[in-house]
């Protein structure tokens, strides 16, 4: 008697996310294996992440340096608007066209800068070299100590904050345990007045350990070791703060993976991602695994990483992004909705030459590059096309024992026009995947039905946005894994259902 096709549906394919740390026959189908240069768009589909738009004009200015390796944006109280970065052992205002604003007679032989913006002032911080600073009233960029207002000698810290109204600073090259701040409303103010430090030598939970980087949240200063976190309350005042709370065994890998995403401090701690909870009011700092899904990838990625490792957290786009420069990877957590078990969803990009990110006032996500500064929209990078990868866990339609015999897998795809979708299948866990590829229609319909967007919307009425492919497939196994590919240049693509139709053999 014949046997009866099973089948097998997935709505909003990686909906979960990649989860490579659970067993992969365990595994609910709306996680996977790979989900590479996407996001998770707000219908819960795994969609094509935006690319990087080029806006400098002026690349030869950053030589054959590794690009640009910090942006900040400067505002004062009249509205204006200051773009500075940094890269090529120089400073940069400006972002279509890069104009050298570096001190005279200054020399620096490392972009490792960290940039703060504290009462209409920018200050650059790093160690080993004399901070530097930028006002409207100045006009230029010069050394704190050279400011009018300047007092006493300022730190030269690695990591610096602008927090409770004045700087933090800490992580200097001889002094690994002493916190430093500056006279209120004044980061050139280090001597005098309500400036002053505190040694955290003696709190370290384990009885030794190296301050990597700070931060402020709720009112306290939570100050992050390689190993550990001390949190003192009451920082508004540092005069009389005093120490809150300690966790040990969990700390910071590096000074940029600390980022606020408002409710919550997220940081890169050895064994992965984690957030510190707002409701530090209890008596130990509660901690959450964000990336339990991903953990022993992000650890791998830690050992590898010889560059500087960072945080960034896109308010408008609702995601923490991981990024690991030396390797180009990027581990992107989605944060509009967390997974049952507490942890984020989660996807990776490749090859986008990412450097560093910041947000502007208005939210826009500026992007630094080998070529300069980018801006986090259309469907390219500097021009260039770049990679969407899908693929499933193995599949085994209820039984791992039985053998299957695929016979169709139906795709249904959003937009993407004329994109070259390639389909492709493997069997126990093998790679030796087989493939059919299709291409795409092309459209040029109305966003809302109307010609005033005229671009490829999603609620035109327009069916050509929607896209069924039937592709006939063959061979057989246990176990089916289901992958999709495909080159993004110019148009987004989410991949919306995939139903896949197999005959059920016989028990080996």
């Amino acid at each position: 008697m014949a046997q009866q096709i099973q089948n097998i549906t997935i709505t909003a394919p990686g909906f979960a996310g990649i989860n490579t740390q659970d067993a992969p026959l365990s595994q609910d189908p709306s996680f996977c294996a790979v989900a590479d240069n996407c996001v998770i768009d707000k219908q819960g589909r795994i969609a094509a992440r935006k690319g990087t738009t080029l806006l400098t004009g002026n690349p030869a200015i950053l030589g054959t340096s590794d690009g640009i390796m910090a942006i900040k944006e400067f505002n004062d109280d009249s509205g204006a608007s200051v773009v500075f970065s940094v890269g090529n052992n120089l400073i940069f205002t400006g972002t279509t066209t890069l104009v050298d604003v570096t001190p005279a007679a200054y020399t620096i032989t490392s972009d490792d800068w960290k940039i703060v913006h504290l009462n209409e002032h920018i200050y650059f911080f790093q160690s080993g070299y004399a901070p530097l600073v930028y006002s409207t009233h100045a006009g230029v960029v010069e050394l704190v100590s050279a400011h009018s207002h300047a007092s006493g000698t300022p730190p030269q810290g690695n990591e610096v904050i602008a927090a409770f109204g004045r700087l933090w600073v800490a992580d200097m090259a001889a002094d690994k345990s002493t916190v430093y701040w500056s006279d209120l409303l004044d980061g050139t103010g280090w001597t005098g007045g309500s400036s002053g430090s505190i040694d955290i030598a003696k709190v370290w939970p384990n009885g030794y350990d190296e301050i990597v980087a700070l931060a402020a949240h709720n009112g306290f200063l939570v100050i992050f070791g390689k190993e550990s976190i001390v949190i003192y309350q009451g920082a508004e005042d540092p005069s009389t703060m005093t120490l809150y709370d300690t966790v040990s065994s969990i700390g910071c890998v590096s000074r940029d993976s600390v980022a606020s995403t408002g409710k919550d401090l997220v940081f890169l701690d050895k064994s992965g991602l984690r957030s510190l909870s707002r409701t530090i009011q209890e008596k130990s700092a509660p901690l959450g695994d964000i990336s339990r899904n991903v953990d022993e990838d992000l650890k791998n990625a830690i050992a590898s990483e010889t560059g500087n490792i960072k945080i960034h957290y896109s308010p408008t786009e609702a995601f923490v992004i991981v990024l690991f420069p030396a390797q180009d990877v990027c581990y992107v957590f989605d944060t509009k909705r967390q997974l049952q078990d507490g942890s984020n969803r989660v996807t990776t990009w490749t090859a986008m030459g990412a450097l560093c990110f910041t947000n502007l006032r208005d939210d826009t996500l500026y992007v630094g590059t080998v070529s300069g500064i980018s801006e986090y929209s259309g469907y390219n990078d500097n021009a260039a096309t770049y990679v969407l990868t899908y693929s499933s866990h193995p599949l085994t339609f209820g039984s791992s024992s039985t053998l299957k015999f695929l016979k169709k897998i139906n795709v249904t795809t959003f937009n993407g026009a004329s994109a070259l979708v390639a389909l492709s299948w493997a069997y126990d866990y093998g790679t030796a995947y087989k493939k059919r590829s299709y291409t795409l229609p092309t459209n040029n319909v109305a966003e809302y039905g109307t010609s005033e967007y005229n671009t490829t919307g999603e609620y035109s009425n327009s069916v050509t946005l929607i896209n069924r492919e039937k592709v006939n497939a063959a061979g057989q196994g246990t176990a089916v894994s289901v992958g999709l590919e495909t080159t993004v240049d110019g148009n987004s693509i989410a991949i919306q259902e995939l139903n896949i139709q197999a005959l059920v053999g016989r028990i080996i």
